[in-house]
């Protein structure tokens, strides 16, 4: 099938965006792709993030709105979405970032193309940018070309994924639903979704890198990977069961030995957060993997 009648399902998931949310839904309407479904889901915005939907998105009746009547978190409200996706692939992406104009396009064309057969995900390069929009970094460092200083994994990249190493952009990712659906998607349990996905799915399936940059990554204070370093937070117990779910999944002492430098990331994490509860579950966690590689 041409990748050009490929439907795609995008969720864009707000919380308080309603200063970033219609320049996230234009860049999906702006895509060089044009068979999308697009889902905009609002997680009980405090802020005016529904009354700016709503009045954006008069003009496009397509777009599916789902107005969570509480806060129910990014996970849950993305699971709940995804029972309306009628498209074979989908993207997750949060009301504050930015599709380039190709991006759906070149993933659906890796998809298409791509050596590796039973291929979960694909992932790209994003460029960082400040709550004004103006550019800080890429993701991955880039060179003149806008293309990758360090090869990124393809593949069979479970061992690369559970390491302590940065692998996979989860903001320039497309899925699979038909894998993801096999896999019973995201854990709501979790306070956050991807990293665990990466490794269920790496575990069975290929991943493959896009070298390009595919997406604008908005770095703000109240972002995600800014919580993870604020004392007590909820993320590093959500890491730890991950991981643990990780060591439940290694097959071999190598991969039990590629997991221990993680878990020792997340042990001094949590010290310096003051989650002493969880460092000492991770302290356990890191026992139970010495004890395997002996």
């Amino acid at each position: 099938m041409p990748h050009s009648t490929t439907a795609v399902t995008v969720l864009c998931s707000c919380y308080n965006h309603a200063e970033y949310v219609c320049k996230s839904i234009q860049s999906v309407l702006n895509q060089s792709h044009s068979n999308i479904q697009l889902i905009v889901i609002d997680d009980y915005s405090s802020d005016n993030s529904v009354e700016v939907i709503d009045n954006f998105i008069l003009n496009f009746p397509k777009i599916q709105f789902i107005k969570n009547k509480k806060n129910i978190g990014l996970t849950q409200s993305v699971t709940n979405a995804l029972q309306y996706a009628k498209g074979d692939f989908f993207i997750d992406l949060a009301a504050d970032d930015i599709l380039l104009p190709n991006c759906i396009e070149m993933q659906l064309d890796t998809f298409q193309k791509s050596k590796f057969t039973n291929l979960a995900m694909v992932y790209g390069n994003a460029e960082n940018i400040t709550k004004e929009g103006n550019h800080s970094s890429y993701y991955f460092e880039v060179d003149e070309y806008l293309k990758s200083k360090t090869i990124r994994p393809s593949g069979d990249i479970y061992s690369k994924v559970i390491s302590s190493e940065t692998v996979l952009c989860s903001v320039s990712s497309m899925y699979k639903k038909s894998i993801f659906d096999a896999l019973n998607g995201y854990d709501t349990t979790l306070s956050y979704e991807d990293f665990d996905y990466w490794i269920r799915a790496s575990r069975e399936y290929n991943i493959e890198y896009i070298d390009a940059v595919l997406v604008q990554k908005r770095i703000t204070p109240n972002s995600l990977h800014a919580s993870f370093y604020t004392k007590k937070n909820k993320n590093s117990n959500s890491t730890y069961i991950i991981l643990k779910k990780a060591f439940k999944l290694n097959k071999s002492k190598k991969e039990h030995q590629t997991l221990i430098p993680r878990v020792n990331i997340e042990i001094r994490n949590s010290f310096f957060t003051r989650n002493y509860l969880v460092m000492i579950k991770n302290c356990y966690l890191r026992l139970r993997l010495g004890l395997k590689t002996l």
